[in-house]
């Protein structure tokens, strides 16, 4: 697996370093570290310290670099470092496509450059615009048991598919625990169900048979993700919840104890996921790092 670590040097971009420490890589596995900077004085004002801003650059990048490297050293991957100068989110995605990776990994939050006012948009923005998987990792909240702990939210769509197949690419320990979820919707959305269940006998008919279908349809999605996933992970727990994926999927993960919520980029069911809301949703307010999948 060849890996792009994008870096800047703070600590979310080094607990991004350590969580990759704890894979399972190989010697044919490949991780470029890079750190992408956009500092290129255009205005009068600013050319007279050109000079000096490269001086400074030229010495701080390699230290950057150097100390992630430094965290990963005792992985058996293959390690390299390299630089861009660009808005970080164009040089990040533009790197990844040109070395042909198949993931990109950044810290939840720290990234700079222009619009990184807002917390976490150049990180946001790679997720977006990546045509590959994307990393985003967050600093547990608890201390790590020793066991990675995955959550993979699945609809049966052709992107959960996806990042299912991801899954059995990733170098995760080999004691990695696993749990497929599936979110039903609630039926009659926008009428909370216990009122809807009160209002007459054919209300309650339909809500019955249509919850019945939903469910046997939840286990057959679960069932494929399991068959499908049961030569990687030796121990796979099975989730069905109701409610909205966006609320269910981090929550579900909370109650697991998860390290890493594995979900794709669209294709949840409903007009939210229709716009792919889920998984911003999900990057936006997991407590613990995401795995979002391209299809």
């Amino acid at each position: 697996m060849k890996i792009l670590l994008a870096t800047d040097g703070s600590e979310y971009s080094e607990k991004a370093a350590k969580f990759l420490a704890g894979f399972n890589f190989s010697p044919s596995d490949e991780i470029n570290i890079l750190h992408a900077i956009n500092w290129i004085p255009v205005t009068t004002e600013w050319e007279a310290l050109s000079y000096n801003i490269n001086e400074i650059r030229d010495e701080v990048v390699p230290k950057i670099l150097a100390s992630t490297a430094d965290i990963l050293k005792p992985v058996k991957a293959k390690i390299s470092t390299s630089f861009k100068e660009d808005y970080p989110d164009k040089a990040i995605v533009e790197a990844s496509e040109e070395s042909g990776v198949d993931l990109i990994v950044m810290g939840a939050r720290g990234m700079r450059g222009i619009g990184s006012y807002i917390i976490g948009s150049v990180t946001k923005l790679v997720a977006l615009k990546s045509s590959m998987p994307v990393l985003i990792v967050r600093p547990p909240k608890k201390e790590m048991t020793g066991k990675l702990k995955v959550l993979f939210a699945t609809d049966g769509s052709v992107y959960s598919d996806a990042i299912g197949k991801f899954l059995l690419s990733m170098p995760f320990p080999d004691n990695t625990e696993l749990t497929v979820l599936n979110v039903i919707p609630t039926v009659f959305e926008d009428i909370p169900e216990r009122f809807a269940i009160e209002i007459n006998d054919r209300i309650k008919n339909i809500v019955a048979a249509s919850r019945e279908k939903e469910l046997k349809d939840s286990e057959e999605i679960i069932k494929k993700a399991r068959n499908d996933l049961s030569c990687k992970f030796a121990k796979i727990e099975k989730l069905t919840r109701f409610g909205d994926p966006s609320v269910e999927i981090p929550s579900a993960a909370d109650a697991a104890n998860a390290d890493i919520i594995a979900v794709g980029t669209s294709g949840m069911r409903g007009i939210k996921g229709m716009l792919g809301s889920v998984s911003r949703y999900i990057i936006n307010h997991s407590g613990c790092s995401v795995l979002i999948g391209k299809k």
